[in-house]
C-alpha cells in the first residue's frame, strides 16, 4: 500500500526563523489577489517559488531558487527525517481550541487506479498543466498535499507529541492559525511510521491538481533512471493527518455564476421544475443559515434571496448509474440539474467554464453579486468527513471544489526536491 519516506528538506537559514510569519504563504488555490500583493511585496517570502509572476512563471520561480539556494536564504537539511505538523486553530463561534495533528513525509505518487491515493472529487485542467510545468522545471514542492489514513490505535501520536515539545517553528498564520512544526530524524522511529503506513490506504483531502500534476511528471518520466532504486520524480509531498481521534472539518465551497443570458424570472421557473423556492428575507443572513435537509441550498440573484430545496420525487430522474453514495450528495444533485439541465452546461464541460467558479467566502459571493459580476451566487452547505470517504471508496469523483478542509497547510515551512542529487539518500535504512 502506502510507501512514504523522510524529507532532506530545504528551509530557510535559522537566520530567517524569527521571521517566518512573513515568509510562509497559503496555498496557491487560496491566496487572493489582495493577498498576493502584498505577499509579493517581500522578495523572499515563499509565495515566489509556489505562485510565481512574469511572463514565464515556472522560470522564474528556478531563478529564484537558484538564488536562494546559492545565497544560502534556504538550506537543505543533512539528514532525512519526518516533520511533525500541528495546527491548533478555532471555528467561528467556538471558545476550545481544537488541534489537528499530523506529519509532512514524502510519499509515492500513485497513479489512481493503483488505488493506494483515492481521490474525491474532479480538477481542473488548467490548474493541473500549471502545475506540471512549475514541477517540471523547478524540481521542488514549495508545500504539502493533504492525505488522510486511518488508524484507530494511533500508533504514532505518542512520537508527534514527544517531538512537537521542541518545535522548529511556532507562528500564526494568515487564517490565526497557530503552526507548530518539529522534526523526527531518528531512523528508528522513521521506521515505524513508514510501517504503520505500509498497509494504509490514503484519502486525498485536498490537493487534487498538484498531485496530478505529480502522477503525470512520474509517468512522463519513466525508464530515465533504471539504475536508482529511491528516484526524486517517484514522490510527492503530503501532510498526512489520521481520520481517528483527530479534528478534521471541512467547510462548504460556494458556486458563482457568470454571464447568464436567461431573464431571471425565466430561470427562476424553470428552477421550480426541480425544487421548492423559498424566499428568504436577507440575503446576509443565509450565510448562517443551518440547511440540515439534505439538497438544500441557498441562492442569492440581484437584490433578493431565496431557499432552494430539491424534490426529492425527482431523484429517479437523475444520476441513475451512479452508486447511491454519491448520486445523493447535495453538490452531484446541484450539479447535475443547475448546471447541466438548466444552464444547459454538461457535466464534463463545468470542469474547464468560464461561466463557473468557486468561493469559500460567502461575504465575496454577496458581493460580487450585488456589484453585478455574477449572476447568482448558490450558497451550500457542509459535508460529513464520513460522506468523503464513501464517495473514495466507491471510486467515483464528486464534481470540483466540492470539500474545503480548514484549516489549511501552510506553504514554505519547508520545500522538497525531487532532483535527483539532492533527493539521493541510502533510504534502505529505514526498511529494516
Amino acid at each position: 500500500m502506502a510507501e512514504i519516506l523522510p524529507i532532506r528538506a530545504w528551509r530557510y537559514a535559522d537566520a530567517y526563523t524569527p521571521m517566518m510569519e512573513e515568509l510562509t504563504a497559503p496555498l496557491f488555490d487560496v491566496v487572493s489577489a489582495s493577498q498576493r500583493k502584498l505577499l509579493y511585496e517581500n522578495p523572499l517570502n515563499s509565495i515566489h517559488l509556489s505562485v510565481p509572476q512574469g511572463d514565464n512563471p515556472a522560470e522564474q520561480a528556478l531563478k529564484t531558487l537558484h538564488k536562494w539556494k546559492s545565497k544560502g536564504i534556504i538550506c537543505q537539511d543533512m539528514k532525512p527525517g519526518i516533520y511533525v505538523y500541528y495546527q491548533y486553530f478555532r471555528l467561528p463561534g467556538e471558545h476550545d481550541v481544537r488541534c489537528r495533528k499530523g506529519f509532512i513525509a514524502q510519499i509515492k505518487a500513485y497513479d489512481w487506479k493503483e488505488e493506494v491515493i483515492l481521490r474525491h472529487e474532479n480538477t481542473i485542467v488548467s490548474a493541473v498543466n500549471d502545475r506540471i510545468d512549475l514541477l517540471k522545471t523547478t524540481q521542488i514542492q514549495t508545500s504539502p498535499t493533504h492525505g488522510l489514513y486511518e488508524d484507530k490505535d494511533e500508533q504514532l501520536v505518542q512520537y508527534m507529541d514527544d517531538a512537537i515539545a521542541n518545535p522548529l517553528y511556532d507562528l500564526e498564520d494568515y487564517q490565526g492559525v497557530r503552526e507548530v512544526m518539529a522534526i523526527i530524524d531518528e531512523p528508528h522511529i522513521i521506521s515505524h511510521f513508514i510501517k504503520v503506513l505500509e498497509d494504509k490506504q490514503v484519502v486525498l483531502a485536498d490537493g487534487h491538481h498538484r498531485l496530478e500534476g505529480a502522477i503525470a511528471y512520474r509517468k512522463a518520466m519513466e525508464g530515465t533512471s533504471p539504475e536508482k532504486k529511491w528516484k526524486g520524480y517517484d514522490y510527492h509531498l503530503m501532510y498526512l493527518t489520521n481520520t481517528s481521534g483527530n479534528h478534521l472539518k471541512i467547510l462548504p465551497t460556494h458556486r458563482l455564476f457568470y454571464g447568464m443570458v436567461l431573464s431571471q424570472d425565466f430561470f427562476l421557473k424553470e428552477v421550480s421544475e426541480w425544487f421548492e423556492i423559498k424566499k428568504f428575507g436577507d440575503p446576509e443572513e443565509l450565510g448562517a443559515y443551518a440547511f440540515h435537509k439534505p439538497h438544500t441550498f441557498g441562492l442569492v440573484m440581484g437584490e433578493e434571496s431565496y431557499v432552494l430545496q430539491f424534490k426529492e420525487e425527482r431523484m429517479v430522474e437523475i444520476n441513475l448509474h451512479m452508486p447511491e453514495s454519491i448520486r445523493n450528495l447535495d453538490l452531484v444533485v446541484l450539479h447535475e440539474v443547475l448546471f447541466a439541465r438548466i444552464l444547459n452546461i454538461q457535466i464534463a464541460d463545468q470542469r474547464t467554464s468560464d461561466q463557473l467558479a468557486y468561493e469559500r467566502n460567502f461575504s465575496k459571493c454577496i458581493g460580487e453579486v450585488r456589484s453585478g459580476k455574477a449572476s447568482f451566487a448558490v450558497i451550500t452547505r457542509e459535508l460529513e468527513l464520513e460522506q468523503v470517504l464513501e464517495v473514495c471508496r466507491s471510486g467515483e469523483v464528486m464534481p470540483q471544489k466540492s470539500t474545503y478542509f480548514y484549516p489549511k497547510a501552510l506553504g514554505g515551512l519547508l520545500f522538497a526536491s525531487i532532483e535527483q542529487d539532492e533527493f539521493e539518500f541510502e533510504y534502505e535504512a529505514f526498511f529494516k
